[in-house]
């Protein structure tokens, strides 16, 4: 006799408020069960890897404040790649959806366009986040050098984008030919990746940074090189990776803005986070949780949107509000997670850190509004762009992305405040 998962009270009321009966809702989760387990496995692989760029940070104090301006640079960086990543995740998706999908890579076939696509807005992104950080940086009164912020961000970041874009390649080919649903694997796995590799390689990239002639150089060649790609993306002779940097540029140059005001927040609070690091441990497994949960909303509300499975109606029905739920229960495991993780990384390191149920009361209560806000988002992002003639794959996981980054940073605040004050 199989026996259906029982369904706590909180998620009861979640069904009740999205019109969802209790019973439709342990259906629903027993269908997916498998996609709920490998959305699980990879958003738990996941935790652990943003928590070694965590640790990272916690450990790597007297590097951020010896460098103004790189806090406001990490959460564009890892954003970034994650936002440029994900989408390329999510048009793999949902080429292997339609059947445009072929385990071969080459430059003309539909998974080499995607790939060469990718590869395009990697270099124009990482020199437009060191322009754009240095300018929303001075905004802000923080004295940062923009040769110094172009260079780790293009040098940073191209590194830590060929190993994404080496997982992205492995993971298609694997999602392919073991029959799974990227949609649920695509968004967590690349966004820990990106996190795992990218404050790492901003950290090494930062050695190049304050010598007499070669920073400049290096500088100067990095904005030479997103010139060059973005007039070869633009003008590319294959209209679909013409269609993708044109319609992916302005979406992620909006992502990259948004990242940066998340970080010059957390630079606002940088005092408070160099006197307790595990607050530091805190940051990046708490937002990328956030931008996971959302990509895989978004994602999978893309799919369903090119499938017809899902129409693009002001308020979420049915179906949007089952893939919710689903998200719910990926969302009150994940938070509980990064509590759990951050306090024992913390005390294995001797940083100075809250309890354990403070941690827990930090991430639940402001996993709690991030939820309700990424939901919100996907959804609308992933339906008006559909509306508008517009592929949500470009454009639904970026502008989610992105969107809660900045919200994620602000949600971490909120619980910050309501349980530590201040």
């Amino acid at each position: 006799m199989r026996v259906r998962p029982r369904v706590p009270a909180p998620l009861r009321a979640l069904g009740a408020a999205l019109g969802l009966p209790v019973t439709e809702v342990t259906r629903f989760w027993y269908r997916e069960r498998q996609a709920i387990r490998r959305g699980l496995a990879a958003l738990s692989l996941g935790l652990l890897a943003t928590l070694v760029a965590g640790i990272v940070l916690g450990s790597s104090t007297q590097r951020l404040e010896s460098l103004p301006g790189l806090l406001v640079l990490i959460p564009a960086a890892i954003g970034m790649r994650g936002n440029n990543f994900g989408a390329l995740a999510a048009r793999l998706s949902t080429g292997i959806h339609i059947g445009e999908f072929s385990i071969e890579l080459t430059r003309r076939n539909f998974f080499g366009r995607q790939i060469e696509a990718a590869t395009v807005l990697t270099f124009t992104t990482t020199a437009e986040i060191g322009v754009l950080a240095w300018f929303i940086g001075r905004a802000f009164g923080i004295d940062a050098d923009l040769a110094d912020l172009m260079v780790i961000s293009v040098v940073g970041g191209t590194l830590s984008s060929v190993v994404l874009l080496v997982v992205t390649i492995l993971l298609a080919r694997q999602a392919y030919a073991r029959g799974w649903n990227m949609d649920d694997v695509g968004a967590p796995t690349i966004t820990a990746t990106g996190d795992l590799v990218t404050v790492p390689m901003l950290l090494l990239a930062s050695l190049l940074v304050g010598i007499a002639i070669l920073t400049p150089v290096l500088a100067g060649a990095s904005m030479a090189v997103g010139a060059a790609a973005l007039w070869y993306g633009w003008r590319h002779p294959d209209h679909n990776v013409r269609r993708i940097v044109r319609e992916s540029i302005f979406v992620l140059t909006l992502a990259a803005t948004v990242d940066i005001f998340a970080g010059t927040v957390v630079e606002a609070r940088a005092e408070e986070f160099f006197r307790v690091p595990a607050l530091l441990v805190l940051i990046p497994p708490f937002i990328a949780a956030s931008g996971s949960l959302g990509g895989i909303l978004a994602s999978r509300f893309s799919s369903e949107l090119h499938l017809g499975l899902l129409e693009p109606r002001p308020l979420p029905g049915k179906t949007a509000g089952l893939d919710i739920s689903m998200t719910f229960l990926f969302a009150t495991t994940v938070f509980t997670g990064v509590a759990v993780v951050t306090r024992i990384a913390a005390a294995l390191l001797g940083l100075a850190t809250p309890t354990l149920p403070q941690l827990l009361g930090i991430t639940l209560f402001g996993g709690a509004i991030a939820f309700v806000l990424l939901s919100a988002v996907a959804y609308s992002a992933a339906t008006a762009t559909y509306r508008f003639g517009l592929d949500p794959d470009n454009h639904g996981i970026p502008i989610v992305t992105a969107t809660m980054d900045l919200l994620g940073v602000l949600c971490l605040m909120v619980g910050i405040a309501a349980v530590l004050g201040g």
